[in-house]
């Protein structure tokens, strides 16, 4: 991770004039452009956005009135959620040319805050992945420090242009079965994927609406801890957010020698890799020394039915949210002729990638007449269970700790020899927290907890 100058040092300097908003601003945009054709973080820069927003705020400073707690400081959404005017596809070709007339409440909330809008980093289409490859070939971004290497997914572009950039700023990213955790464990850069409801999920696009949390990506806990507390909050326009009061979430540590901190034991073992292991053990030990309560704990169920019951339900949810997209109203169309059904299944064919049409058939078939119950229904009675797994854990402990993900990032090579199988089963760390909708941060240097959902 290069050094680059904290967030919250950013904002004070910015405020005083110290730094020139509209000169960082430039600068970051020339990064952006001298790296994207090599590296592909971005699926669209919002150059023109990004210079008056930045132009706004230098007034704001010559005036000197008080500024918001992102003054200045460039942040990156990701391309499933919503920047009014900046073309917005999830990273689907069935999305292509799609411009949305209105900001999604994160955005709102992370401009009225100072942010400066710089563009829409690249995934896995609308989600559906674990290293990003589920992208156009041009597109797909490389890891930052071995270009050999997977960013993670869904949200590689943000995780790779944090970690790759010299200049202060924070990535708005979103998670449904592990798209913050991965790609942050391999691009070594901090991840929150907040409780469900925490932050409003107006103008994402869907994946799975039970599932989908809007959250953050940062090169310091401290930075996506602010991010977080500028996005949160109740949102009339989304019924599934909370009404809970939005605190300052950046002195959310508590005292090393009163936490309890369960050490999950199925997943560590022969399914995860040794150097993982290994990293994962040495950060115990850290906050063991640190005065942490330090006691291993099991979960079995999660670790045996957390992927089945998550690709069940997520699929299920991906592919009625998907029946959206039929050519008629935004997006991919084509010539008006034959009866409804001919015309939506070519346009669908032409839009979707393999692994969507993958989802979405897997998702039908799991919801249809004489299959539901067996499938989804029973897929949902399992969430409830692995829900009350994670409930009797955060009675004893106040935090649950093991790896993110089972590997280090793969290589480009290895990854094309997996099966779809095989690529689902990357998300067995990811997948349990996700399905209770608690909070999941992965972190190179900090650590916080938070007791319940």
């Amino acid at each position: 991770m290069k050094k680059t100058l904290p967030i919250n040092e950013f904002v004070l300097r910015a405020k005083s004039g110290e730094i020139s908003v509209e000169e960082h601003t430039q600068k970051i945009l020339e990064e952006i452009k001298k790296s994207n054709p090599t590296y592909h973080y971005f699926n669209s820069v919002s150059e023109q956005l990004a210079l008056a927003q930045a132009k706004e705020l230098q007034k704001i400073v010559k005036e000197k009135k008080p500024g918001g707690k992102l003054f200045g400081v460039p942040v990156s959404v990701k391309d499933c959620i919503c920047v009014k005017g900046v073309e917005s596809t999830a990273g689907s070709k069935i999305l292509e040319g799609y411009v949305p007339v209105f900001d999604a409440t994160v955005v709102v909330r992370a401009i009225k805050e100072g942010a400066i809008i710089i563009g829409k980093t690249s995934q896995d289409e609308f989600g559906f992945g674990t290293f990003s490859t589920n992208t156009a070939p041009e597109k797909t971004p490389l890891n930052p420090f071995e270009r050999e290497r997977s960013c993670g997914g869904s949200s590689g572009g943000s995780a790779g242009y944090t970690a790759f950039s010299v200049f202060s700023h924070a990535s708005i990213a979103e998670s449904t079965g592990g798209s913050i955790a991965c790609p942050a464990s391999f691009c070594g850069a901090v991840g929150i994927t907040p409780t469900y409801g925490r932050v409003s999920r107006y103008g994402l696009m869907d994946y799975a609406s039970s599932l989908d949390k809007i959250g953050c990506i940062s090169k310091t806990v401290q930075e996506s801890a602010l991010l977080l507390q500028c996005i949160s909050g109740h949102d009339a326009l989304d019924s599934t957010s909370l009404k809970n009061p939005v605190v300052d979430f950046s002195p959310d540590f508590l005292s090393a020698k009163n936490l309890r901190v369960g050490i999950v034991k199925e997943f560590f073992g022969a399914a995860v890799d040794k150097k993982v292991s290994d990293v994962v053990w040495g950060a115990v030990k850290k906050l063991e020394s640190a005065g942490v309560k330090v006691e291993e704990t099991s979960m079995p169920l999660n670790a045996k039915y957390g992927v089945s019951a998550y690709y069940l339900i997520a699929v299920s949810e991906a592919s009625t949210n998907l029946a959206r997209y039929c050519g008629m109203r935004y997006g991919l169309h084509g010539e008006l002729e034959g009866n409804f059904d001919e015309y939506f299944s070519k346009v669908r064919s032409a839009g979707f990638s393999k692994e969507a049409k993958r989802r979405i058939i897997l998702g039908t078939f799991a919801r249809m007449s004489g299959f539901r119950d067996a499938f989804y229904l029973r897929a949902m009675k399992a969430r409830t269970s692995l829900i009350k797994e994670f409930a009797g854990a955060f009675k004893k402990f106040d935090a649950i700790v093991h790896p993110a993900m089972p590997i280090v990032a793969p290589k480009f090579s290895k990854i094309k020899k997996l099966s779809p199988l095989q690529h689902y089963a990357m998300d067995l760390c990811t997948v349990p927290a996700n399905l209770a909708g608690v909070r999941l941060n992965i972190s190179r240097k900090g650590f916080q907890s938070e007791k319940k959902a």
